[in-house]
């Protein structure tokens, strides 16, 4: 238990440290620490735990790691998991924040910031990516292309949702009417 509780100290401290861009940003570098290097969950399970988490009220980044860690360790993996993903982020905050706001119009540091964004556009990208794989796999093993048409449907649906400005809390209700009749 306590190597546990190391490793999603290490997992969750670097996943937060390296999140620019806010909790979405975070979502591939958790995913990295626990499906990829700690195999806690496989792809599929982390997609669904950032659907479940992402159903939920407040930022993302904390409830992957409440999620992940009570998986790995229950509830002080809840615990630890949790306080190295937010701890960091309050003290970077409160010392980087003073600096950000007196070098705010700094070409210098205007320039790093730009550099990160895509770097974040295409981690991001990337995750999703990698579970349209997983889905279209999932379909074409088990020869079920209402899997796959399903999984294509509520996609381009939640897409078009987004143009469109639907609050995303909609998109991820509509999207669980539409799989409990689809994927029934």
């Amino acid at each position: 238990m306590i190597k546990d509780l190391w490793d999603l100290c290490v997992a969750f401290f670097r996943a937060g440290n390296f999140g620019f861009g806010g909790g979405p940003a975070m979502i591939p570098l958790i995913q990295n620490e626990a499906v990829d290097r700690y195999g806690w969950m496989s792809n599929s399970e982390f997609a669904e735990a950032v659907a479940v988490t992402n159903a939920l009220p407040g930022p993302i980044a904390t409830k992957l790691a409440a999620y992940v860690g009570f998986k790995v360790a229950s509830w002080p993996g809840v615990a630890v998991a949790t306080a190295v993903t937010v701890l960091p982020t309050i003290l970077l905050v409160v010392w980087a924040g003073q600096f950000l706001m007196k070098h705010a119009q700094d070409p210098g540091v205007q320039a790093a910031l730009k550099g990160v964004r895509p770097v974040v556009a295409v981690l991001i990208g990337a995750v999703a990516l990698g579970w349209m794989w997983d889905i279209m796999s999932l379909g074409l093993e088990h020869s079920d292309w209402r899997i796959l048409g399903g999984s294509a449907l509520i996609a381009v649906g939640a897409a078009l949702g987004l143009r469109r400005k639907v609050h995303p809390a909609v998109l991820v209700a509509a999207s669980m009417a539409v799989g409990g009749m689809v994927f029934r």
